[in-house]
C-alpha cells in the first residue's frame, strides 16, 4: 500500500452544479481511504469512475492519455478535469507505475513506436501494434509491470477475452504476492471483480461505498442471465 487517502479540496470548487462536481459521487466526496493493495471501482457509465481514476493518474504524474511518468504525448479528451481539486496522501510516496487508459491504448502504442530504442523489451520484444489487442495488453502487464509501483487501470478487460481475463487475474496475483505493488482498477467485468480479498467500491449511489462481490450489479445480472437466459431474453424482447 502506497496511496492511502484521496481528498476532494471542496473549498476550491466554485460550483457543485457543474461537471465534474455534478456527478453524485464526486459531489459528496470528502475523503476516500484506500485500505487494500487491490481496489476496484464499479458503477454505471457516467458514474465517475474514470473521472476519479484520471485525476489520480495526474496526481501520480502519469500521462493522462495513458502511460507512466516518462510517456508524455497528447490525446484528444484526455484532460483530467478533477485533477487540480484532489489531494493524494501517500505513505510512502512513490513515482513508479502506469495508467492504462483502454480507450486510448492505440495512441500509447503509437507513442512507444516513436520513442522506443531498446527493442520493445518492456512489451515482449515486439511493437504493440504487431500484437493483437489482447496480446498487447498482456505484454504490458507481463513485461512492464514490475517492482515497487502503483498501477491504475481503466477497463483492462476491454481487450481481453474471458480466458485472457483469467490470465490477467493470475498476473495480478503474482504481482501482488511477489512485489510491493498497489492496483486501482475501474471495471465492468464480473470475472475481474472476483479477485479474492479485493476491495470493491461502488459508484452507483450518491456516496461511494464498499460492496461485496455478490451484491454488485455486474455479478447479479451475469448470474441471472446465465441461469435464466431464455426467460431474460423473452422479457427483454417482449412487445408491450
Amino acid at each position: 500500500m502506497f496511496l492511502k487517502r484521496i481528498s476532494l479540496l471542496r473549498d476550491k470548487v466554485s460550483s457543485f452544479n457543474e461537471y465534474p462536481f455534478s456527478i453524485p459521487v464526486i459531489k459528496h466526496l470528502h475523503e476516500l481511504h484506500l485500505e487494500n493493495n487491490v481496489t476496484f471501482f464499479v458503477g454505471e457509465n457516467g458514474s465517475g469512475k474514470s473521472t476519479l481514476l484520471e485525476a489520480i493518474a495526474d496526481g501520480c504524474g502519469f500521462s493522462t492519455a495513458g502511460g507512466g511518468r516518462n510517456n508524455m504525448y497528447e490525446v484528444y479528451a484526455s484532460e483530467a478535469a478533477l485533477a487540480e481539486y484532489i489531494r493524494l496522501s501517500w505513505l510512502p510516496k512513490i513515482t513508479n507505475g502506469f495508467f492504462l487508459r483502454a480507450e486510448s491504448f492505440f495512441n500509447f502504442a503509437s507513442h512507444i513506436d516513436n520513442v522506443d530504442t531498446v527493442g520493445f523489451k518492456d512489451y515482449g520484444g515486439r511493437s504493440l501494434h504487431q500484437q493483437s489487442h489482447g496480446e498487447s495488453f498482456l505484454s504490458l502487464f507481463l513485461h512492464r509491470f514490475q517492482g515497487k509501483a502503483i498501477y491504475l487501470l481503466d477497463e483492462p478487460e476491454a481487450a481481453l477475452s474471458p480466458a485472457k481475463q483469467l490470465t490477467f487475474l493470475r498476473i495480478l496475483h503474482d504481482l501482488t504476492v511477489e512485489g510491493n505493488v498497489q492496483f486501482i482498477i475501474s471495471t465492468h467485468s464480473p470475472i475481474l471483480l472476483g479477485y479474492p480479498q479485493a476491495d470493491i467500491l461502488s459508484f452507483d449511489s450518491d456516496q461511494m461505498s464498499k460492496i461485496d462481490y455478490e451484491r454488485t450489479e455486474h455479478y447479479q445480472i451475469t448470474k441471472t442471465f446465465l441461469e435464466n437466459r431464455e426467460k431474460v431474453l423473452s422479457e427483454l424482447f417482449r412487445e408491450d
